[in-house]
């Protein structure tokens, strides 16, 4: 069961990373959707993604889910 959680990470990960290399449009509202806070001041900045880890979290509980799931 573990083993076949590590090789579809693999290939998500693959997917992600083959995404932003040859089409980084793709994702480039990741980041940027509302609720995202990102403050800037005297050259500081703070990042704090809220949406975007909430949406992440709901992908991976569904996939972790449907993996499981016997």
């Amino acid at each position: 069961m573990l083993a076949k959680l590590f090789i579809v990470g693999g290939f998500a990960l693959l997917a992600v990373g083959l995404t932003l290399q040859f089409a980084p449009g793709l994702l480039a509202w990741f980041g940027r959707l509302p609720g995202d806070i990102s403050i800037e001041r005297d050259g500081v900045r703070v990042f704090i993604p809220i949406t975007s880890m909430i949406l992440v979290s709901l992908a991976l509980t569904v996939i972790v889910n449907l993996l499981l799931r016997r």
